[in-house]
């Protein structure tokens, strides 16, 4: 029995014969009737970074365990065989389909004619509707929810074949055949051709791996904070240094005030290297709270923006609203008190300098010319490369899967969101000597 896969792909960019990949894939079988059969979808690590996350809302912490293109091809490859392949604006699903299928050497027969694109035939189904999957929606009186998620694209871009096939003139309950011995005539869709076609055609055979699917937000539900992945108690107790070690990496990761994946994993690495437990690292949260409540006090007043950043970084540290209440006040008390751990602590306080170089990887927000200018004037210098003397890496998503973005976690520098950058962009040119 054929019928149709209805396909949708979230991807870097608009180009297949480029650098663009597949992001996130979804296919709904339907039958030859309209009715949905069978629903798969998964995000797909690109080995690249994401491209225009502000448009298909894909995060990067998400698409790191997620499964290769590779990986799924032999799935993918049994969804489609003998099924016409549908999507809206279908050339660019099917050839990002097929140039991916293409890498891996695979010979796929995905072509025009074994296509059905419900952009196209809205024309002729729809005359009066938009283009867009949207537009032809709400002519159909098909509702359209999370524009830009794989899954909930085709599976309205299946009700939309439906309501084509009843257009079409498609008799209630038909399934496309006859019944054995009926006298009664096939009904045939007007691009039966293409039905005919897509059934009898020949794919290469691709053995299909065990692989699980991942789906967005996937990376919250099983991230564990790092200090609850810490012992409770190890033989010893971190020395001084040690601790400062650890406190220097919780400085760094704390520069944007957003821990990443892949910062995460780094601490959690460190604490067993560096011999500290649960306890001491709680404890060192908590110093480090202190240091950020005295760096607020320094001017004898604490604003509502220091209170909210002290929110924020206790949150991060797995503490509570009470320790940033005791933060501050033993804060405003009074000088630190020689001997205490607070008086070798203190937070590192990352700066910008005249001069530093800085390395941009990812599809901004703003457009990567004005972050380069707005570097530029405050004597930053863009640099096209990551090497080891880069100072900052400004990264649209800071788990980016970007090569700039894993050299420069392999060379321990700074990974930024825009956010971050622009704020370090102000403390330097309030730095600055006035000419």
């Amino acid at each position: 029995m054929s019928g149709y896969a209805v396909v949708d792909v979230e991807t870097t960019g608009l180009f297949p014969g480029g650098r663009d990949r597949i992001v996130e894939i979804a296919v709904v079988q339907v039958s030859p009737g309209g009715e949905v059969e069978a629903s798969w979808a998964t995000l797909v690590n690109p080995q690249r970074d994401l491209g225009p996350q502000h448009i298909h809302g894909i995060r990067a912490s998400d698409v790191l365990t997620a499964p290769t293109f590779a990986q799924i091809a032999g799935t993918l490859s049994a969804l489609l065989v003998g099924r016409v392949f549908v999507a809206h604006n279908a050339s660019f699903d099917r050839r990002f389909v097929q140039h991916e299928f293409s890498t891996l050497g695979h010979d796929v027969p995905l072509v025009a004619e074994t296509t059905l694109c419900t952009m196209q035939w809205s024309s002729r189904l729809l005359p009066h509707a938009p283009r867009s999957l949207a537009g032809c929606c709400a002519t159909a009186g098909i509702t359209l929810t999370d524009a830009h998620e794989a899954l909930a694209d085709a599976t309205v871009t299946a009700s939309l074949l439906r309501h084509y096939l009843h257009k079409a003139g498609m008799p209630s309950g038909a399934r496309g055949r006859s019944l054995l011995g009926s006298s009664m005539p096939v009904w045939q869709p007007p691009w039966a051709d293409t039905v005919e076609l897509a059934k009898t055609a020949l794919w290469p055979r691709i053995p299909a791996k065990d692989i699980a699917c991942v789906r967005r937000g996937s990376a919250a539900e099983r991230q564990t904070p790092f200090l609850a992945r810490l012992v409770d108690h190890l033989p010893r107790t971190a020395e001084t240094w040690e601790c400062e070690q650890y406190l220097a990496l919780v400085d760094r990761a704390l520069l944007d005030r957003v821990v990443s994946v892949r910062e995460q994993e780094g601490l959690a690495r460190a604490s067993v290297e560096l011999g500290i437990d649960r306890p001491t690292a709680l404890q060192l949260h908590r110093t480090y709270l202190d240091a950020l409540a005295r760096t607020a006090w320094a001017d004898g007043v604490v604003t509502d923006d220091e209170v909210e950043d002290l929110c924020a970084v206790a949150t991060l540290l797995s503490l509570s609203a009470d320790d940033v209440d005791r933060a501050l006040s033993s804060a405003s008390t009074g000088p630190v008190v020689p001997g205490t751990d607070a008086e070798f602590i203190s937070p590192a306080q990352f700066r910008l300098r005249v001069g530093d170089l800085v390395v941009f990887t990812g599809d901004m927000v703003e457009p990567r010319d004005t972050w380069v200018g707005r570097a530029s004037r405050a004597g930053v210098v863009a640099h096209p490369s990551v090497t080891k003397k880069v100072a900052l890496v400004v990264a649209a998503d800071p788990d980016s899967l970007s090569g700039k973005a894993r050299k420069a976690a392999d060379y321990g520098i700074p990974i930024v969101t825009e956010h971050a950058f622009s704020g370090l962009l102000k403390d330097l040119v309030a730095r600055r000597p006035a000419p």
